[in-house]
């Protein structure tokens, strides 16, 4: 009787254990269609991502081509006289020639620069207003040497940070004011910046490795397209969801 007990026993043991099996199996098998279908949906959406940001690119280039080419069809004969350059990669518009700009040490533009100004941007807004839905920012950038009156690193960083961002401030103030309509004024208030980089962005001469300090003092207008932004945002939120 012992022997018969222990059998039915032994039978009940091995079904039970068989059933747990299948219920750990069935429950594998589920998470492994979840992840899998997880896995499904995220390659759709990095596709997805990547389409946008290739269409994105593509708009980004052409905007790009299309601003510099009118740039360059508005000013080309005036960058010699005015020791200026446009970059067609950043669409920065620089003016090179530091004694032209401003007085040593100073934010007060000089009169030379303040004729440049006056011929070039009313004819810049009037080129970027055709472009208005694509910009994002323009940046009136400003750059200094690493020099501050025989000081070198923080000693002359800062003073040249407060010094490049008081050039700036003053460009704008004096751009605005050439334009007559109330509504070309509005547009630049609100989408024209002033940025002071000190020393950070130096001109480096590329046969000695050494800073030229002429070209390192320097003050360009940078045109920033939304496409840049929109390309940036899907980045960090590919970048995000692989975390």
């Amino acid at each position: 009787m012992s022997a018969l007990n222990s059998l039915f026993r032994s039978r009940r043991t091995n079904k039970e254990d068989a059933e747990h099996w299948i219920g750990i199996s069935d429950m594998m098998s589920g998470l492994m269609m979840v992840f899998l279908f997880m896995a499904v949906a995220y390659m759709y959406y990095v596709q997805v991502e990547r389409e946008n940001i290739k269409e994105i690119a593509v708009a980004y280039k052409d905007t790009q081509v299309a601003i510099y080419n009118d740039l360059m069809k508005e000013f080309q004969e005036d960058l010699p006289r005015w020791n200026a350059e446009i970059e067609r990669n950043t669409l920065e518009i620089t003016f090179n020639n530091p004694e032209v700009l401003f007085r040593a040490g100073s934010p007060e533009l000089n009169g030379q620069f303040k004729n440049i100004l006056s011929d070039f941007f009313p004819r810049y807004v009037a080129v970027l207003s055709r472009y208005r839905s694509a910009i994002e920012e323009i940046r009136i950038e400003g750059h200094t040497s690493s020099d501050w009156g025989g000081l070198h690193g923080e000693k002359a960083y800062f003073p040249n940070m407060a010094l490049s961002q008081d050039r700036t401030r003053s460009v704008l103030e004096y751009v605005m004011a050439l334009l007559p309509e109330a509504s070309e004024r509005d547009w630049v208030r609100s989408n024209f910046a002033a940025v002071g980089y000190s020393s950070s962005r130096r001109v480096m001469d590329p046969d000695k490795q050494i800073e030229n300090a002429a070209r390192s003092r320097r003050v360009n207008f940078r045109v920033i397209t939304n496409s840049e932004l929109q390309i940036r945002n899907i980045i960090e939120r590919l970048d995000g969801n692989q975390v």
